[in-house]
């Protein structure tokens, strides 16, 4: 009889395992995202600050592939900070999905405890 709950354990236990070494690759995916988008996010703070201190007659060109298109300052300086609004709604989102990433991960664990604490009960 103590076979076949071996056999469920084992079961229940490399799949618990598979779950929490894919979620910690979620996990580590989530924070290079965020990564990502804080520099973007940087560099698009940056860059806004550098053109309002420009002079409004200044010729400003948005890069397009291998072109420059002619913008005035207004229409870049909504479209960086348009870039840093969308960055921070991705970074929140990611956040939220990290975090219940890591509650998964935990649960997992915690459920490999229950089951190993159970086996060693009997």
């Amino acid at each position: 009889m103590a076979a076949p709950i071996d056999l469920e354990l084992k079961k229940a236990f490399a799949e618990l395992q598979a779950k929490m070494v894919d979620t910690q690759q979620k996990v580590k995916l989530a924070d290079l995202q965020i990564e990502q988008l804080s520099r973007m996010k940087k560099h698009a703070n940056l860059t806004h600050a550098e053109i309002t201190s420009l002079p409004d007659s200044t010729r400003m060109y948005e890069g397009a592939g291998r072109m420059f298109i002619l913008q005035s300052k207004d229409e870049i300086a909504n479209q960086l900070l348009e870039k840093q609004k969308t960055a921070d709604e991705k970074v929140k989102e990611l956040e939220q999905k990290k975090t219940y990433l890591e509650r998964s991960v935990k649960d997992a664990e915690d459920n490999i405890r229950e089951m190993l604490m159970s086996r060693r009960a009997q």
